[in-house]
């Protein structure tokens, strides 16, 4: 799977799937999921609704509704506590619950935030290089996932995945 650099909006993106950094409840909030929310319309909140929420690490997968991406994949980052309470791997959980989401429905291209790295305060650098190390692991043989896009809303967050990725 190629991995790919974008800044911009997320809500813009003509993919498979854009990842929304979702709140537990995944009835909207600030930031990409506010944005996402607001986007999307009020079918976005309506099948949130139906899914009862989202614990921290895992995805659930909504129509994209009013988005150019054909879905939505909600995940639940972990909260930045100082990095002793498990918060890597539930992050990392997030990336891997994601792609195996989007395997499940036969996705070819996805499109990801940065997780964690709003109000949840995770260190952009580190919750950057576990974004990298998640998306650059081999997937299943025959996976459907062909690219995936880190999509930073700021040049520094660009800048800082190009580094990692060593483009």
């Amino acid at each position: 799977m190629k991995v790919v650099v974008w800044q911009g909006d997320l809500t813009n993106l003509a993919v498979d799937a854009v990842v929304n950094a979702a709140n537990p409840d995944l009835l909207g909030g600030g930031g990409v999921d506010g944005a996402i929310h607001r986007a999307a319309g009020p079918g976005l909140l309506a099948a949130c609704r139906r899914l009862g929420g989202c614990p921290t690490g895992e995805a659930r997968l909504t129509p994209g509704f009013r988005l150019p991406a054909r879905y939505v994949i909600h995940t639940v980052g972990p909260v930045w506590r100082g990095g002793g309470q498990g918060e890597a791997e539930l992050l990392a959980a997030c990336y891997r619950n994601s792609l195996a989401l989007a395997e499940r429905h036969d996705l070819t291209n996805i499109a990801f935030p940065a997780i964690s790295c709003g109000i949840y305060g995770y260190p952009a650098d580190q919750a950057a290089a576990i974004a990298v190390a998640e998306l650059c692991r081999p997937r299943p043989a025959g996976s459907s996932l062909r690219q995936a896009l880190l999509v930073a809303f700021s040049a520094d967050m660009a800048a800082l995945y190009r580094r990692l990725l060593d483009v």
